[in-house]
C-alpha cells in the first residue's frame, strides 16, 4: 500500500497555513506584552491607541486572559469601560473558564463589576459564574446594581 504524503510546503495539521510552524514575530510579541501591561496598569489611552491601530480588542495571553480580564483583575474600571466601548467581549472566559465579572467579584473590584454589568456582562457565564462567586462571598447585592 502506498501512502500519499502532503507536499513539503504544507503542514499536515494545518494544510491551509504553514505559518503556524514559524516562530512569532518578536516585534508583535513585544507589542502584545506591552498591551497586556497597559491593561493591568490602567493605561487606557495608550491601550486604546494600539487597539485603534490594529491590536485585536480581544487579544489573549498564553492562558486565555483577554485585555479586559487583565484590566478587571487589576481594578482598572476606566480601562474596562474603554475596552468594552471598543468592542471587547465582557463574557469571554479564560482557559480556566473564569469570566471577567466573576474575577472582579472575587477580587472585590466593585467599580469594575458595575462597569461590566453596565456593558451587559452575563452573571451566569463562567465556572464558577459571577452569580455563584457573588453568592459564595455574600456579595449578591452587586449583581442588582442598576447602571
Amino acid at each position: 500500500m502506498n501512502e500519499v504524503s502532503p507536499p513539503d510546503s504544507l503542514s499536515e495539521d494545518r494544510p491551509w497555513d504553514d505559518s503556524v510552524d514559524s516562530p512569532p514575530d518578536s516585534q508583535l510579541v513585544t507589542i502584545a506584552h506591552a498591551c497586556f501591561d497597559f491593561a493591568r496598569a490602567g493605561e487606557t489611552q495608550r491601550l486604546r491607541a494600539y487597539i485603534e491601530h490594529g491590536v485585536p480588542v480581544n487579544l489573549t495571553d498564553a492562558t486565555g486572559n483577554t485585555l479586559l480580564m487583565l484590566a478587571a483583575d487589576h481594578g482598572q474600571a476606566e480601562t474596562v469601560g474603554a475596552l468594552v466601548a471598543l468592542g471587547a467581549d465582557p463574557d469571554r472566559t479564560n482557559d480556566r473558564g473564569q469570566s471577567p465579572l466573576a474575577s472582579a467579584i472575587f477580587k472585590g473590584q466593585d467599580a469594575v463589576v458595575i462597569e461590566l454589568l453596565a456593558a451587559g456582562a452575563d452573571p451566569d457565564v463562567g465556572t464558577p459564574s459571577g452569580r455563584a462567586t457573588a453568592q459564595m462571598f455574600d456579595r449578591s447585592e452587586l449583581l442588582h446594581h442598576t447602571p
